[in-house]
Formats: structure tokens, sequence, C-alpha cells
């Protein structure tokens, strides 16, 4: 299963008239992350409200010389394809990324095209401090050098707390390798599971060969030969 873990930094908070200046965006598969990054500066046309630069702290100056949404949205469009999208309050990043695919002519994306991490951490966390930052320090991830925000970094913290949002990622029950089925011995842990004991069945369950069909399969063993290799 893949998904695109997303996040976006803007020239303000009014989608109606701010723009879009960076994008990031984290590919995850079977909810982990491949490696797959599509990052973008993009260059607005128009001022940084100051209240925007303190947080992310890009200028118009440092914007000046990079790609209007247009030239990328294909790129762009392309990446996140299809796939689900996980977004920290979608609405905000949902509705900045219809407006500008509304200003090309392209088609919006829905609502429910994205999984919404703050909506998830409120259930979860009701009262809780649920922003990134919030998150990031209730389950131990590192934030060191995140001084301000930024798109890309953004979304790598979000889809580390994403996973953890739903439960943490798993290991796969694979068939080979030191903890692979079949080599591991009675009551071993296998990937993060609790021992299983076994007790006896009460009575065992009655045959479902017929004596006709034993005899049959008695007589096809004899056809073998003498020393047949389940008998060595």
């Amino acid at each position: 299963m893949r998904e695109i873990v997303l996040d976006t930094e803007t020239t303000g908070l009014d989608s109606r008239s701010d723009r879009i200046i960076e994008i990031g965006c984290v590919e995850l598969f079977n909810h982990v992350p491949t490696g797959m990054t599509f990052h973008t500066y993009l260059n607005p046309k128009r001022d940084i409200a100051a209240e925007a630069f303190n947080v992310h702290g890009i200028s118009a100056e440092f914007l000046s010389d990079k790609p209007l949404f247009g030239d990328i949205a294909v790129a762009f469009s392309d990446f996140i394809a299809d796939t689900q999208l996980v977004i920290h309050n979608a609405a905000f990043d949902l509705s900045f990324l219809n407006s500008e695919f509304d200003r090309i002519g392209f088609g919006k994306l829905p609502p429910g095209r994205a999984i919404d991490t703050l909506l998830i951490a409120r259930r979860k966390f009701p009262g809780g401090q649920n922003s990134l930052d919030g998150l990031c320090r209730r389950f131990g991830i590192d934030i060191s050098g995140r001084e301000q925000h930024g798109a890309l970094k953004d979304s790598e913290l979000l889809a580390a707390v994403y996973l953890e949002l739903i439960g943490g990622a798993q290991s796969g029950l694979a068939l080979d390798g030191p903890a692979g089925l079949g080599q591991g011995t009675p009551g071993q842990t296998l990937a993060g599971l609790a021992p299983q004991t076994r007790s006896a069945r009460p009575s065992p369950l009655a045959p479902l060969l017929t004596e006709a069909e034993r005899a049959a399969h008695e007589a096809f063993v004899t056809t073998l030969g003498a020393a047949p290799l389940w008998k060595g």
C-alpha cells in the first residue's frame, strides 16, 4: 500500500490570496519510508507575510528564481498520482493545493483524499498538545534540528508521527532468515508477538479416512519399493 506524507509552506493563512512557496512529500509503502521524496520551492509572485516568515524563514528574495506552481504541477501530480495522502491539518494544505490547481485549470483534490493526522491525534489525546512539535515530543521523535518549519523536514517528522499514531511500524512475518518461521524454538517471540502455548486437545478428532481409502493407500505404498525415503 502506497501513501504520500505531505506538507506545504505558504505566504500566509488565506488560500484565496496567499500562495504555496514550498511542497515536501515522503513516500511510504506498507507504512515504511521508501526514501523516495518530492521537494520544491515555488515563486509566489507576491510578498510573504511577516508572521509566515517568522514560522518558516523563507524570503521572497530566496524564491525569486524558483519555478511557478504551474511549472511543477504535472511532476507533482505524477508523484502523488491517486495515492492516499497523509497531512497534518489536512484542510489547510488541501485548500492551498486546490487553489493552486484551480488557478492553472487542474482538477481539485477531494477532501476524502487525505488522512488527517491532527484529527487522529485529537481523538487519541483529547486536550493534548497535538501540534507536530507536541506529537514529536510525545513519541520521543528528535526535533533538535527543527528551528523553523520546512515542508520536507516536516513531512519526514510527520511520517514518523503517523506510524506512531497508527500503532507503530510492524515487522513483517518473514519466512526466511534467523527469525523465520520454522527456525525458532518453542515459545519464541516472533515479530513482537507474545509467545503462545498450546494445550492438548481433550479428545482426538475422529479419522476422516474410510477403511477402503486406508486399504487403497497401503496397497499403493507397497508399489513404491522396500525402502521409501520416509522410512529411512
